[in-house]
């Protein structure tokens, strides 16, 4: 199930409706978004990037279990940080990290200390464009990533993910039967019907998400 946005869409459904009639379709079938505060007011962008690269294909339940195990192998009163750069690959690989997330993980610390990854409160004064382009620096983290990150963890209103798999699968259903049963939109031309969406890609996106 896709995460609540954390923030206020009313605005935003009024503005879709308007200018996309299709989109409206989905809305009124879907119902009001179904909205939460973030769960924290300042969100740890490092701890939140090292869940994410742990939960990279993998089911909820066994990310989960990983991600307490290595937690649990930080010995104690160890920044989070400190120990992915010094704990030895043992501990962590018998915590269920694979070579590749171990080396991403140890990479994500690296920039992190050396400020390529931003704190909550720098990241507040960056464009989305300039978060993708640092983020992805580190190993493992792509733009998808990146976008999931400004969606759910920083709240930006104007995020659309085009990478991801069932957004573009639930557009292809929804704007793609006026090109026949064999045509599939192109990556260009869904970016132009979500163009349409701004400054409220966002919540068209989560949208887009439930038409299925």
């Amino acid at each position: 199930m896709t995460p609540p946005l954390p923030f206020s869409t009313a605005s935003a459904v009024t503005f879709l409706r308007q200018v996309d009639p299709l989109l409206a379709s989905v809305i009124a079938r879907v119902g009001p978004v179904h909205e939460e505060a973030s769960a924290e007011e300042t969100p740890d962008l490092f701890q939140a990037l090292v869940r994410s690269i742990i939960y990279q294909q993998l089911h909820a339940k066994a990310a989960s279990a990983i991600h307490q195990r290595v937690l649990a192998a930080v010995p104690e009163k160890t920044p989070l940080l400190t120990a992915l750069q010094q704990l030895p690959d043992e501990p962590l690989r018998e915590a269920g990290l694979s070579a590749n997330k171990l080396r991403a993980l140890r990479d994500l610390a690296a920039k992190t200390e050396a400020e390529i990854v931003p704190t909550f409160s720098q990241a507040k004064l960056l464009t989305d464009a300039e978060l993708v382009s640092r983020l992805t620096q580190v190993r493992g983290i792509g733009p998808w990533t990146v976008q999931m990150l400004l969606i759910f963890t920083l709240g930006r209103p104007d995020v659309f993910p085009l990478g991801d798999f069932a957004i573009c699968q639930n557009m292809q259903q929804l704007y793609g039967q006026g090109k026949g049963s064999s045509s599939v939109l192109t990556k260009k031309e869904l970016s132009v019907i979500a163009d349409k969406w701004s400054p409220h890609r966002t919540t068209a996106s989560w949208y887009i998400w439930q038409a299925s």
